[in-house]
């Protein structure tokens, strides 16, 4: 039996792309499926828009939790209207875009596991990484739906580093996931933290750096200021966008970012949505193996 929730909405909403980041997530119309583990435990979720209002269904232990936290998954929480665009591009992404949003699954391992993947590899082996990951090591969701929970952090910790080179993922990236699984408990407690203190106890954990934190902290902790620093792409993405500058580096990325400090990562959301960036003129990354790596 499902559990079910409303929640009228104080502003626009763009379901799909607002949670688009989360993962695993499944778009079908109408609405978001959603199986993911709660702190009362595993749960799935169907949300959908119904005019000016957020429906949600529920089903599993942790049903209740998921109802409860609609709102903040979306975003409805967070404060965004000091966020006023000066830059003529983004002043009309933000016009377009008015209902995207951050999301905050408030699940840090979660989004930490297929960040680990993306470490150092193109997507689309991150992609084959994380989908071969959930077929081995997850299990059936509740409902109605055919989901996939990811992984416990009890699998993942007693998994040896060898069985991920099946995904084509090396020791290193195997090494880091086992880990923080081993230290699941610690990394869930950063959402209740300042994103300082977050940032200090997620990079504590070896193999976690500055473009991880961030890639988690907007999925799982809906920080608004976080910058993935090391990215392969960003740099040119902003920089030709608000610069017209076809290379740049992080500092300069930073640098023109700065007068958006405090809504940075909404920024580089609006930016990576309008798909435009410097004409390509090196060499791709390649697919790679583990025994290159």
């Amino acid at each position: 039996m499902a559990t079910s929730a409303t929640i009228p909405l104080r502003r626009p909403l763009d379901l799909q792309r607002t949670l688009a980041r989360t993962r695993p997530a499944r778009v079908s119309a109408p609405g978001v499926w959603r199986a993911t583990r709660t702190p009362a435990g595993p749960g799935t979720e169907r949300l959908w828009l119904d005019g000016d209002r957020l429906r949600v269904e529920a089903w599993g232990p942790g049903a209740d939790w998921l109802c409860e936290n609609a709102a903040t998954l979306v975003g409805e929480h967070a404060d965004d209207s000091a966020f006023a665009p000066r830059h003529r591009l983004l002043a009309e992404l933000r016009r377009r875009h008015l209902g995207v949003r951050l999301p905050r699954t408030e699940a840090v391992l979660e989004a930490l596991v297929p960040t680990i993947l993306e470490q150092k590899v193109i997507g689309k082996q991150a992609r084959s990484a994380y989908r071969r990951l959930l077929q081995e090591l997850g299990e059936p969701a509740p409902g109605p739906q055919p989901l996939l929970l990811p992984p416990s952090a009890a699998t993942l910790a007693t998994t040896p580093y060898w069985v991920f080179h099946r995904w084509n993922v090396e020791q290193r990236r195997a090494q880091t996931i086992i880990n923080a699984a081993r230290h699941a408990r610690r990394l869930e407690e950063t959402v209740t933290m300042a994103p300082a203190a977050a940032e200090r106890r997620l990079r504590a954990l070896p193999g976690i750096g500055p473009w991880s934190y961030a890639e988690v902290a907007v999925v799982a902790l809906g920080d608004p200021d976080a910058v993935s620093v090391g990215d392969y792409h960003l740099p040119q993405l902003v920089a030709w966008a608000l610069a017209g500058e076809a290379k740049a580096t992080d500092e300069r990325m930073l640098e023109l970012l700065e007068p958006y400090r405090g809504h940075r990562a909404r920024v580089v959301q609006l930016l990576e949505l309008a798909g435009i960036g410097p004409p390509r003129r090196g060499p791709r990354l390649s697919l790679q193996h583990i025994a290159s790596i």
